[in-house]
Order: structure tokens, then sequence, then C-alpha cells
């Protein structure tokens, strides 16, 4: 199973998956262009992908949806609440082929099963998702909210892990946002820390994640450094880190079976 991250932040956000023939695109916050570029360049081509699958309504996460799913012949896969929130908030087009989940449920894509997970993030109607090809199995975790029951569990059972780590909890006192925003970021419905996300992965067993890809980082509240070096500290070289950049795409990142 590979993982390419073609954009990840509050700038846009869109993830590429692929194992065992079946390709899914997670999320499109970024223009289609932008996509199929950026993928190109490392082999993928975007048309061939299975399905288009949307976490929440935030516009970083959905703007390009009607986009993809039209230029590059996408189902869209989304939750009711999701659809309809954005096409309020950001508008869609004209779509010919939406299928609703609600999440919790499970959906299957060939040799894919994709575990959709509710967060509590502070969208309409958000969702997390878990890949499994019945060899490895891939959390693709951003906008969480906060560390939610359930999560480290949902965490302990991976192979490879996109994990927000959004802000910088010094940063975020010392930056440039206003009170009610900093509020909302530290609150139940808004972004985990590098603390957050580093006390997580240091709670895992030790023999089963291969590796963590650190995402959603603010461009105002944390940096690549500030975020490795804080998970560095608490994990001590367990396992690899990367970072999934806001600018550029990022990967291929491999599991073995």
């Amino acid at each position: 199973m590979i993982l390419i991250t073609a954009q990840s932040g509050s700038n846009g956000n869109a993830i590429y998956v692929e194992s065992q023939g079946v390709a899914l695109i997670i999320d499109a916050g970024i223009s289609g262009v932008q996509a199929r570029t950026r993928l190109a360049a490392l082999g993928v081509d975007i048309g061939q992908a299975t399905a288009l699958l949307i976490s929440h309504d935030h516009s970083d996460h959905v703007r390009a949806a009607g986009v993809f799913h039209r230029q590059f012949g996408l189902p869209l896969y989304m939750t009711e609440a999701t659809h309809r929130a954005a096409q309020r908030s950001v508008g869609l087009g004209q779509l010919r082929e939406v299928r609703h989940f609600r999440a919790g449920e499970v959906l299957s894509f060939g040799a894919l099963r994709v575990e959709t997970v509710p967060t509590p993030h502070d969208g309409v109607d958000g969702a997390a998702f878990v890949i499994d090809d019945g060899r490895v199995r891939l959390g693709v975790l951003t906008d969480l909210g906060h560390v939610f029951p359930g999560l480290a569990q949902v965490l302990a059972s991976l192979d490879g892990v996109l994990l927000e780590s959004n802000y910088d909890p010094v940063m975020l006192d010392n930056g440039p946002y206003p009170p009610h925003l900093r509020a909302r970021i530290r609150g139940d419905g808004g972004h985990l820390s590098n603390a957050e996300s580093a006390e997580l992965l240091a709670g895992l067993p030790d023999d089963r994640l291969q590796w963590a890809c650190l995402a959603h980082l603010s461009a105002h509240n944390n940096t690549p450094e500030v975020a490795l070096a804080t998970h560095q500290e608490r994990l001590e070289g367990r396992f690899p880190l990367t970072i999934a950049s806001r600018w550029v795409a990022s990967g291929p990142m491999e599991l073995q079976t």
C-alpha cells in the first residue's frame, strides 16, 4: 500500500492511497490541475482512481470535489450532511454519481475496505478513514477535534498513519490569531497539537507501526522542525517520521506486508 499527499494543510488537502490495483482519493481541497500535475510527477494518473472520499465540509477539504468528480470521472462518497453543507458553503456544481455513507460504516472498493471513523471536529459530519487491504492498515486521521474515546484503539490497529499534528501551543499563544480562533483550535472541535499527536504515538505497541506522517501543520502556529522535534523527543526514534507538505506532494510512502 502506498500513500501520497498532494497537499496537506488549511490551504488545501488531497491524498492518494493505492493498493492491490485500487486507488482512492481522499479530499479535494486543491485545484484539479494541481492534483493531476503533482501526482503525475510521481507516476500516478488521478483519472485511474476508483473513487473520491470526502472527510467533511470545510472548504480546504471539499471545495474542488465537484471538479475532481467531473474532470477525473470519480464517484463521490460523503455523508449526506456533508453533501448538503458543502453545496451551501462552496457549491459543488452538477454531480452525476454521489454515494452517501454514514460515519462508522465500512465501504468496499475491490480488495480495499475503508472504515469510516466519526470525528468531533467542528465540521457538520466529519469522518476519518482507515484503509485495509487485508494485509496492512493505513489511517488517514486529520481534523480530529480532540483526542476522543476510541482514537488510541484505532491507532493501535494501524501499520502506518497520516496523523494530524496541527499546532505548537507556545506558537499558538504568541501568534497572530485572535482569542476566539485560538480557543477554537484548542477546543473539542479543533485540532490536535504536536504534543497530543506525539503522546498518542508514544502509547502505541512497539512492534506494529511502520511509520507516521505528520499532517495538517498550521502555517502560523507550527513548523515542520518544531513538529518533528516534539515527536522525536517523545518517541526516541521508535519508527520513522515524515512531514506532509503544505505546498508540494509528499511521498510515496509505502507500507510493507
